[in-house]
Formats: structure tokens, C-alpha cells, sequence
């Protein structure tokens, strides 16, 4: 299936690792040229590196911070790429936190790294998408949006904020040919979902092995999922092919979310 995406020009935000750089390379894999962003200059580098030695798209490496550098990440963008077609707003997840066991000073600087600099970065990038009669929105998110996750309060109230102004948008520009979607990500096996799986390890006096265990236990699919199906998802709703799509949010969780 050709999903239109050769020549396209897609900022991926965090993608020095993780999910970020499973979805540059799958864009990269369809033909379209990414730029790479993330505050390690040697990992993006690395990963940009391994995207062009596959050929199809090219890849950029632009080192910046996200708070603080969102119009230099824009810039860079145009410098590079000469626009943005697709935005992939990935960002950090949060440190674990109860309800009752965030301190007032956390919420602001958290607001600011996951949700106020997405948006803003979105403001840069939407206008020329709505010129041209095209643009991709995507933001990663997370199943705690529809099914809070335990011990992440700050990341299922912020993310939820997310989805908020992401459906306010799409309703505005539908018709300017320009789809805004969330994917929300369950346990994928990258190394945050491992440095949370040591945290409860932790808290309840366990083993990683043992807590990862019942989590997969608890999904029905009865694994984690590997970046490169979660990245897939997200090539597909960058595409020509997902153009009647907006709006929405697509979980890819293997089934963990119980409902529909």
C-alpha cells in the first residue's frame, strides 16, 4: 500500500530513542524526510545516521530542548526540511507520582515541558499546513488518558489536556485538509516503560521480572508491544490514506484498556 508519504516533511519531537525514533523511522522507511529532535546531540545523531544508511527519506538531527528552544526547533524545521507537512508531538513522560504525593511546585514546570510547548510549537507549524490544503497533527500520549495508570497522576492530567485541545483543533480545520489524532501508547517495550516497571518494583518489594510479569499478565494480547507496531500506527495516520480521520483518539495497548 502506497501511503503517500514520499516527500512529506515530518518534525519528530524526542526521537532520539524510544517511540520518537520508531516513528521517524517508519516515516523515514515511506519516504519522507524527518528531522529528528531531543536534547542528546550524540543519540540523534546516531539514530539520523541509521535512518539514511537505510536510504528512502533523509534524516536531520537538530539538538535542542523542547522548553524553552520550540521556535529553534520550528526554525530548524524550515531550515532543513523547508516546512513542516507532519508533526509528531512526542514528549518526556513525568516522574511517577500518587495523587497525594505531588507537591504543588511540580505541576507548572511538567505543564510547560508536556503541553504548553506542544502547543505552541503547533501554532508555529499550523498556519502553513492550512495554507497548503495538507498537514498531519499527531500527538503520543498515553492509554492513561481513557484509564489512568496508577502512581501517573501528573502525566494522566496533563496528557487528558491534551486530548482537550486536540479535539478543539481537528473540529476547526477539518476542512482545511489538515487531521489532528492522538495515539495513545500502552506498554511498548522501550526504556521508560522499563524505568517504571524498576519503580514499582521498588514500591511494592519486588522484582522488575515479577512486575513485569503481571503486567503482561494483565493485557490480553499477553505481551508488551515492540516499538515498531506502535510506530507503524502512527505512519499511517500521517498518511494520504488516513485523511478522513481527525479527531480521534487510536490506542495501541494490545487490548489492556477494558473499554471499547
Amino acid at each position: 500500500m502506497d501511503l503517500g508519504l514520499k516527500g512529506k516533511r515530518a518534525l519528530v519531537l524526542s526521537s532520539s530513542r524510544g517511540l520518537g525514533r520508531g516513528v521517524a523511522e517508519s516515516l523515514a522507511a515511506e519516504g519522507a524526510d524527518v528531522l529528528l529532535t531531543a536534547r542528546s546531540a550524540e543519540r540523534l545523531q546516531a539514530a539520523a545516521d541509521a535512518i539514511n544508511r537505510r536510504g528512502q527519506g533523509r534524516a536531520h538531527a537538530f539538538a535542542a530542548d523542547l522548553k524553552g528552544e520550540t521556535e529553534a526547533i520550528q526554525q530548524a524545521a524550515v531550515d532543513r526540511l523547508g516546512g513542516v507537512d507532519i508533526l509528531v508531538a512526542n514528549t518526556g513522560g513525568p516522574p511517577a507520582r500518587t495523587a497525594l504525593g505531588v507537591r504543588p511546585d511540580e505541576w507548572t514546570p511538567h505543564f510547560e515541558a508536556m503541553v504548553a510547548q506542544v502547543l505552541t510549537l503547533a501554532s508555529l507549524v499550523l498556519p502553513g499546513m492550512v495554507e497548503r490544503g495538507w498537514g498531519r497533527i499527531l500527538t503520543i500520549a498515553s492509554s492513561g488518558v481513557e484509564q489512568p495508570i496508577p502512581n501517573l497522576v501528573i502525566s494522566n492530567a496533563l496528557r487528558a489536556s491534551l486530548a482537550g485541545w486536540s479535539k478543539t483543533v481537528a473540529s476547526e480545520i477539518a476542512k482545511d485538509g489538515v487531521t489532528v489524532n492522538l495515539v495513545l501508547p500502552g506498554r511498548i517495550e522501550t526504556d521508560r516503560v522499563g524505568e517504571l516497571d524498576a519503580i514499582n518494583a521498588k514500591a511494592q518489594g519486588k522484582t522488575q521480572d515479577e512486575i513485569a510479569a503481571a503486567a503482561r499478565a494483565a493485557i490480553p494480547a499477553g505481551r508488551y508491544g515492540r516499538v515498531q507496531e506502535f510506530a507503524d500506527v502512527v505512519c499511517f495516520l500521517a498518511s494520504e490514506r488516513a485523511s478522513y480521520v481527525t479527531g480521534s483518539m487510536i490506542r495501541v495497548d494490545g487490548g489492556a484498556v477494558r473499554s471499547v
